[in-house]
């Protein structure tokens, strides 16, 4: 996820909200982006209830109940990628659901959680200047966006540099990449202010290398060592305080695991992993220090 403003978005004076459309013309992620039919990631139990939202380049698949998104799809295309439009970071309520449905900025202010983009501001970010200019607007709806710890270290850095890394390697062989990224939804996340905060965050893109449809997937990890932080997370639970996160760890895992984690369906993506589909238990999930460590060929 793509770091978020230092500081929550300044409230509006009542009956003044920043004006924006009903998102009512948007036709967001295709699946047939990449050439082969690559399906938005859905819940595979029918309990599970979502509603879906397309935005310019991207698609959330939402869970009201969580009030938070269960997936997010976004094509991106290499070659027309406008990187100078500007950050406005004003965050908006998707019309198309009642506001008490979506993690609003009550969640988030005053506090140590960041909104963190779930879609990449700058990955719909393509195309005319009034389409990318659109595309960055749609990405600031709290519908794109979940708690994460504010700390940036190591393991977010890793974290927000892999969508550059395999756009680059992509490149190679096609422009064109998708990105389906979400939280890990548990019903053991711990509870705060109205919702529960993820611990886990997923990521797979998939993309097409020598004329073949190929994917990646990527979990970063920022559960607390209980152990550890035991005194601090009482005494946060006492004062009323976002639950204590862990240090950010990324890993590269099978596709297949996200698919068992997440109950999502994953379509074609797990059986086209790059990860070895063979590996020792305890080299499973492979954690990364560098980019260089990511594996991209079979």
């Amino acid at each position: 996820m793509e770091p978020t403003d230092p500081s929550p978005s300044a409230p509006h004076p009542r009956g003044r909200k920043p004006r924006q459309d009903s998102l009512a013309d948007r036709t967001g992620y295709d699946e047939d982006f990449l050439g082969p039919t690559v399906p938005l990631p859905l819940p595979v139990r029918a309990a599970v209830k979502t509603v879906i939202l397309p935005y310019t380049h991207f698609t959330v698949v939402f869970r009201p109940d969580r009030r938070l998104a269960a997936s997010t799809a976004v094509c991106i295309e290499g070659g027309q990628l406008a990187e100078d439009v500007p950050r406005d970071d004003v965050w908006l309520f998707d019309p198309r659901l009642p506001e008490e449905q979506q993690a609003g900025n009550d969640v988030y202010k005053n506090n140590s959680l960041d909104r963190g983009h779930l879609v990449r501001r700058l990955d719909p970010v393509w195309g005319t200047a009034a389409v990318a200019g659109l595309a960055n607007t749609d990405s600031f709806h709290y519908t794109n966006a979940a708690p994460q710890a504010d700390v940036f270290n190591q393991g977010k850095q890793l974290w927000q540099g892999l969508e550059n890394h395999l756009l680059d390697h992509a490149a190679e062989f096609d422009r064109r990449l998708t990105v389906f990224t979400g939280p890990v939804l548990h019903d053991s996340d711990p509870p705060y202010r109205g919702i529960q905060v993820p611990l886990r965050f997923w990521k797979v893109a998939a993309f097409m290398q020598d004329g073949a449809l190929a994917s990646t997937a990527y979990v970063l990890d920022q559960s607390p060592d209980l152990s550890r932080d035991a005194e601090r997370a009482l005494a946060g639970a006492k004062a009323g305080a976002p639950p204590p996160l862990g240090p950010f760890r990324t890993f590269q895992v099978p596709v297949s695991d996200i698919a068992e984690l997440t109950e999502l369906d994953l379509g074609p993506l797990p059986d086209v992993d790059l990860m070895p589909p063979f590996r020792a238990p305890e080299d499973r999930w492979r954690r990364l220090e560098s980019l260089d460590e990511i594996v991209l060929h079979g």
